[in-house]
């Protein structure tokens, strides 16, 4: 009996004649990459096993979810690869490049018949090449960086055959999600599935990678074209060398055969938190959309961008919308440049960002907000995937459309005036707005614990840290109080409700974060003393309600512990064995207190 594509493949990387499903071989890998999201914990697999590196020539990290390190963990992560790659020479495709699994087809490293692993769950994508490529954990991947090769269970194959051709304005996304609508989030699961039909040869490069990138999201483990002449002279131009083909054997055995019919089809979409949840655009055209997304793994290609600026070409976006574009590689945003698409998207009104994943993995574009309604051309809808809105996966062509009309709909029917958000429901808004309850009585006398924080010009980045700043529940903002000042960073664990916080000079100097107040309140420490505040702190902690008196008390030997009592009013500290006067509320002050800050009633 004769091997399927992912059969020949694996055979060939083990030193086997035959491989069989559920067979468990040690497989050599041709590539092994690690992102920014991974990357690190490969390193300290490697380091705390003691194993270094099998091949650096063959081995490279790409940083693709965050570039720039916008993030501090990402950028902490990134750090910790960048000097890993200079100590062992293991390559390092920086926050420039873009995309791990398009850098290494773009730069020929994956060619038909290779093996690639990285800590990408999307780098199956190589089956657009006919390559292997498999996403795995940080375990995996650091055993592959030490041994050059993984243990890997050989899946059963199967053949999806799509029937028929779609309608003229259909695109491989179309098709993928059609694929994903008849077989399921499960009907791959397990199988390494290969792609024919009559229209497979026509399909480019790019429109492969669309379709293969989303086999993960129909649970296959890889879905393989088998290369054509295009693909082959695609490969040799890229890497200068020759691949030879690679074709499942005539008798090859397959444990499932599914077929898709795409004769006529209509431009898709998928509804929001199910990618295979997809119906034909005209279902939900109409929806009402805040944002558009162009780019990803799927949709980032130059070839994808060309069609989604055809769209947008003379165009803008509709009023309110907001278009997100990024580009999938470093070469392709170039391209774009070169081509005059970078200019389109900017006189449509796009933001274009840095070549990478985008909004994916939390990164710097492509995220949106609670009650936000996003079309997006990526892989993935699930769930707080890309943000905490609603996320509909379409083509680019539908994507750009939609950021045109402002609503969900096709290029043949965006509207001849975009749809506008109906402005004036601001005093609707106000009063369905629960005021705040007025703060009856809060006391002008006080007792608390001291804590002395005996440190000058702590910032607000000391007390609140910058990559806090997109919180806004206050009640989550106590536990990241102090956390950016050495020596204080368990501040939170043993602070108390009713503590008073005693500093030196400039306490608050720098940013003009609320945050850096409310972390205070959140932990229910009634009283700031400092030798003086930043101007700006100060404003806000009156603002807040929150108690700051100007007193010396670390001059005058305050001690952590020390039971201090403050009366508000004439600004007198008293504790055992001592009295301070400090500096009294002024009525402004003692009126804001009073009422429980400036903006309740």
């Amino acid at each position: 009996m004769g091997l399927t594509l992912i059969e020949k493949i694996i055979a060939n990387h083990c030193d086997q004649d035959v491989v069989c499903p559920g067979d468990t071989v040690d497989m050599s890998v041709d590539v092994r990459a690690a992102r920014d999201f991974g990357g690190a914990n490969v390193v300290k697999n490697l380091q705390r096993a003691g194993l270094g590196v099998n091949d650096p020539s063959k081995t490279l990290f790409t940083f693709d979810c965050n570039p720039g390190g916008s993030d501090q963990g990402y950028a902490a992560n990134q750090q910790i690869c960048r000097i890993y790659a200079r100590e062992t020479g293991v390559g390092l495709r920086d926050i420039t490049q873009g995309i791990g699994t398009h850098i290494a087809i773009d730069d020929g490293l994956v060619g038909p018949g290779t093996t690639f692993v990285s800590t990408d769950s999307h780098a199956n994508i190589m089956g657009a090449m006919g390559a292997f490529g498999q996403g795995m954990g940080d375990q995996d991947i650091a055993y592959a960086w030490s041994a050059g090769k993984v243990w890997f269970k050989v899946p059963k194959s199967c053949k999806v055959i799509l029937k028929g051709r779609p309608a003229p304005e259909s695109t491989a996304k179309d098709i993928v999600l059609k694929m994903l609508q008849t077989l399921g989030a499960g009907g791959l699961l397990g199988y390494a599935a290969e792609i024919t039909g009559d229209i497979v040869d026509d399909l480019s490069v790019p429109d492969r990678i669309t379709i293969a990138s989303m086999s993960t999201e129909a649970g296959g483990i890889i879905s393989l074209f088998e290369p054509n002449q295009a693909v082959l002279d695609f490969c040799r131009n890229a890497g200068g060398r020759d691949f030879e083909t690679i074709a499942a054997d005539p008798d090859a055995h397959y444990d499932a055969i599914f077929e898709v019919d795409i004769e006529g089809l209509r431009p898709m979409i998928a509804r929001p938190g199910h990618p295979e949840d997809t119906v034909e655009v005209s279902e939900v055209a109409g929806r009402k959309v805040d944002s558009v997304f162009i780019g990803s793994c799927t949709n980032g290609r130059l070839e994808d961008l060309r069609r989604a600026a055809k769209v947008l070409e003379g165009r803008t976006v509709a009023p309110g919308v907001v278009l997100k574009v990024v580009p999938s590689t470093r070469a392709v945003w170039e391209a774009c440049l070169d081509e005059g698409l970078v200019d389109i998207f900017m006189k449509a009104g796009a933001l274009v960002g840095n070549a990478g994943c985008g909004g994916c993995a939390a990164g710097q574009i492509g995220q949106n907000g609670p009650g936000e309604i996003t079309v997006s051309t990526g892989n993935r809808n699930f769930a707080g995937k890309q943000g905490k809105g609603e996320v509909y996966l379409a083509s680019p062509e539908t994507a750009a459309a939609t950021a045109v009309a402002g609503v969900i709909c096709s290029v043949d029917s965006i509207p001849a005036e975009p749809v506008a958000f109906v402005i004036g429901n601001a005093e609707a808004s106000a009063a369905a707005a629960t005021p705040a309850a007025a703060a009856v009585g809060n006391p002008t006398a006080l007792k608390g614990r001291a804590w002395v924080v005996d440190v000058e010009n702590i910032d607000t980045d000391m007390i609140f840290h910058n990559r806090y700043l997109a919180i806004t529940d206050i009640d989550e903002m106590g536990q990241y109080t102090f956390d950016n000042l050495p020596g204080w960073e368990d501040f939170s664990k043993r602070a108390a409700a009713g503590d008073i916080v005693v500093t030196a000079g400039n306490f608050g100097c720098g940013s003009s974060r609320q945050q850096a107040v409310d972390c205070f309140k959140a932990l229910g420490v009634t009283v700031l003393v400092a030798k003086s505040f930043g101007a700006i702190y100060e404003r806000n902690a009156i603002n807040a309600g929150m108690p700051v008196i100007v007193a010396d008390l670390v001059g005058a030997g305050i001690k952590d512990g020390d039971e201090l009592s403050i009366d508000l009013t004439t600004g007198a500290i008293s504790w055992q064995g001592g009295t301070l006067q400090g500096a009294p509320f002024s009525q402004v002050q003692m009126d804001i207190y009073k009422r429980g800050g400036l903006l309740v009633g």
